[in-house]
């Protein structure tokens, strides 16, 4: 066997790597000698030859759909032979299309070529002839004095392009042009001569029409500037002779005169509507002659001129009402505060009406400046970058802000904020010396004269359109509210409201020492100004009503400066900033507001502690002197004749008469309120003092109902929380037996919230005289 397949075939190189090649060579079948290695050898090719079959057989099955593919393949060759035929014809037509649209797009370029050509022949020879014609038609103008028709021509020859003209001077009539052109340009200096000439000469004649129609011709010969420049020192002349006039009419009117208080700010009104009158006139003129954005140098020129005029009427003002020297009168008085050189608040009250009028319009008249300003800078930079739009906003806010009329405003509005404040801190201290109260009256007079005094003087710094001015007088007014005048009710609720000896007897203040000591404290109420004990105490009351309408004013002043405030920014008037000045400076009127409440309340517990719990403790303490330990026969008894409660409703009544007569209705009520609860703490100690059978547990829950109806009548505050506690141990001691309780405790309770504590109602419960000890301990509350 081995000599058998020593003389086999070998497989040729390269024909053992095929996907079913064997894995043995033939020179290693060859050299096997073993005959287990032949097994095993003759072993590997049978499944090697069995996997190849496999291969094969799978070739086979797909012999009929190759055989179908290829007789497609022979189907679709004719076809293919077609398609190959189309394709060069289509070839050769796109080749014949692209050649031709190369020949037609170099004919197009060399068409347009020629007609830019022409164009710029065209161009040329319009230029040419337009030359001629301008040079012919300005010396006609000039002839016949027609400068108008003359400017036009000058402006079209400015308007040709120099590059073309260039060009026309190297041809062969560069003589002819050159020539052209130096008449042009020697017309044109001309003409600018003229216009200039018979403008100053208008001018000077104040011939307006004139100086209208030269002023239109500037343009034309791109003299912008120049023609904006003088046309502003025609029209500054005119407002310093008008303003001069009305300064004249200033210093000859009658004191008598109706509107002399207020002449300065009245010579300044005059000033802005001629200013803002000549605005109006000239404004269309401008953007038609000059183009937009032009109206700024304008406005510029002239508020140069009416910086001028303002400084000569402020300096008249400043002299003819002696305010300088006034302000250093204040300012020295405020310093010192000596009574000695005091300024009459009275003498400063025209004066600070008339500079917060002066301010007023001139914030109105530079609010109407901006407003045209931007507007015309609005349409002129409609096209340019943000760059520009920047550069002349800046161009305006320095024009506004650093104007000398600006600053002479916020100088004078300085001196009037200092002198405002004077006005109001000495108004106001008349007002407090010069209180007075008239019988049936809750307040003293000084209230009302003290916030008409705050409202003035912050409605006349509102009246100056300024909001600085504004937020500063409202800071003043809620420093002179919080400090000064808050201070005089204080000293006032300090004083206490005077208990009588009738009281102090109750108190069980019977030695005479006490008494002695009592009348010396009437004295020291005496010494005060107070004349008896009854006077006292309406001061005392008629000080809480002035706290409360304080703390009320305070609130209705700040709704009524958000709503005019309000009114004001919506107008423009006040920067970036306004709204958060104005807020802050209102939340700190609130808060004093609020101190006015404080102070009320604390003078409420100090009427609480005074006159309320040492009559009406020991009216409770009563309580103690009835038993309640009782069979039926005393509680028919009682019932018949109330021992307690009724006659406490009475002494409540009768005290709080008193009170209901002399204080405001809110006031009374939280008055009301504090006696009530101070009832329900009082009460609830003598109850857990007595002690109680089953009948008195009921005549007690009587009581306790009898006192609720009657403090219900009383007041508007919801009493039954405050007797809740009370309530409960009135249903303990109601109960029957001990373990009743539990069905009102607990999962049981239902609704009801229990304010007592397990202890607490341990405590109740053992005040009934039938309920045994062991009984309460046993509860498993």
């Amino acid at each position: 066997m081995a000599a058998g397949t020593a003389t086999g075939p070998k497989a040729p190189p390269g024909e053992s790597g095929g996907p079913a090649a064997s894995a043995l060579s033939m020179e290693r079948i060859q050299s096997l000698t073993e005959l287990a290695d032949l097994e095993a050898a003759y072993s590997r090719l049978c499944e090697e030859e069995k996997v190849v079959q496999e291969e094969l057989d799978a070739l086979l099955e797909q012999q009929t759909t190759i055989e179908n593919k290829m007789v497609a393949l022979h189907r679709m060759g004719p076809s293919l032979q077609l398609i190959e035929g189309d394709a060069q014809q289509l070839a050769g037509m796109v080749t014949f299309t692209c050649n031709l649209a190369e020949n037609v797009s170099s004919k197009v370029r060399q068409l347009d070529l020629a007609k830019n050509r022409l164009y710029q022949a065209i161009q040329r020879a319009d230029d040419i002839l337009d030359l001629k014609f301008c040079m012919d038609g300005v010396q006609t103008a000039l002839r016949n004095e027609d400068y108008e028709q003359a400017a036009a021509h000058i402006h079209r020859y400015l308007s040709l392009d120099k590059s073309v003209i260039e060009l026309s001077r190297q041809g062969k009539e560069g003589g002819i042009i050159d020539a052209n052109l130096k008449l042009l340009q020697e017309a044109e200096q001309r003409l600018k001569t003229i216009v200039t000439e018979k403008f100053d000469t208008a001018m000077k004649q104040g011939d307006l029409p004139q100086v209208e129609r030269f002023f239109k011709i500037f343009p034309l010969l791109g003299l912008h500037e120049e023609g904006l420049s003088k046309f502003s020192e025609y029209l500054c002349k005119q407002v310093a002779n008008k303003a001069e006039e009305n300064l004249q009419l200033v210093m000859g009117t009658d004191m008598s005169d109706r509107r002399a208080a207020v002449i300065f700010a009245d010579t300044l009104t005059l000033l802005f509507e001629g200013i803002a009158r000549i605005v109006e006139t000239h404004q269309p003129i401008v953007e038609t002659y000059y183009g937009p954005g032009r109206l700024y140098t304008l406005i510029k020129h002239l508020q140069v001129e009416c910086d001028r005029q303002v400084e000569k009427v402020v300096d008249k003002f400043m002299k003819e009402r002696d305010y300088h020297r006034q302000f250093q009168q204040v300012q020295n008085s405020m310093m010192r505060s000596s009574s000695a050189e005091k300024i009459e608040p009275r003498e400063l009250d025209p004066i600070l009406t008339e500079v917060t009028l002066m301010n007023a319009r001139s914030e109105l008249y530079l609010r109407f400046i901006k407003r045209r300003i931007i507007a015309d800078f609005e349409v002129g930079d409609a096209m340019a970058s943000e760059e520009v739009k920047q550069e002349h906003q800046k161009y305006l806010d320095k024009l506004l802000n650093n104007c000398l009329l600006s600053c002479t405003m916020q100088e004078l509005i300085g001196y009037y904020i200092t002198m405002e404040e004077y006005f109001m801190r000495e108004t106001v201290n008349k007002a407090v010396a010069m209180d007075s109260y008239e019988k049936g009256q809750l307040t003293s007079s000084m209230v009302d004269d003290v916030f008409y005094i705050v409202k003035k003087c912050i409605g006349r710094a509102l009246s100056s359109s300024s909001i600085d001015c504004l937020c500063a007088m409202i800071n003043h007014s809620t420093t002179e509210l919080e400090s000064d005048f808050r201070e005089v009710l204080y000293n006032k609720l300090k004083q206490g409201f005077p208990a009588t000896t009738f009281q102090d007897f109750q108190r069980g203040v019977t030695s005479a020492v006490n008494i002695m000591h009592s009348s010396l404290q009437q004295g020291k109420f005496d010494t005060k100004g107070i004349e008896s004990t009854d006077e006292a105490k309406q001061s005392f009351l008629v000080t809480l009503n002035n706290v409360e309408v304080c703390s009320e004013n305070i609130m209705t002043l700040k709704k009524t400066l958000e709503s005019d405030c309000s009114k004001l920014l919506s107008q423009g008037f006040g920067g970036e900033q306004a709204q958060a000045k104005i807020e802050s400076c209102l939340s700190d009127m609130a808060a004093v507001s609020n101190k006015f409440r404080d102070l009320l309340q604390e003078g409420l517990n100090e009427l609480n502690s005074t006159a309320i719990k040492p009559q009406v403790k020991p009216w409770i303490n009563l309580f103690l002197s009835v038993s309640h330990n009782i069979e039926e026969e005393e509680f028919s008894d009682y019932e018949a004749n109330d021992p307690w409660v009724q006659q406490f409703i009475v002494n409540l009544e009768q005290q709080m008469t008193e009170f209901k007569a002399g204080l405001s209705p809110v006031i009374y009520d939280t008055l009301t309120g504090l006696m009530t609860s101070l009832i329900a703490i009082e009460l609830e100690k003598v109850l857990l003092k007595s002690t109680f059978s089953r009948l008195g547990g009921l005549q007690f829950d009587k009581e306790l109902r009898s006192l609720i109806a009657y403090l219900t009548t009383v007041t508007t505050w919801t009493i039954r929380d405050k007797f809740a506690r009370l309530s409960q141990m009135a249903t303990i001691l109601n109960l029957e037996r001990v373990t009743e309780i539990l069905d009102y405790w607990g999962p049981n309770s239902g609704p009801l919230t229990w304010r007592l504590t397990p202890a607490e109602v341990r405590q109740v419960l053992a005040l009934r005289i039938d309920f045994r000890s062991e009984d309460i301990k046993r509860l498993r509350l």
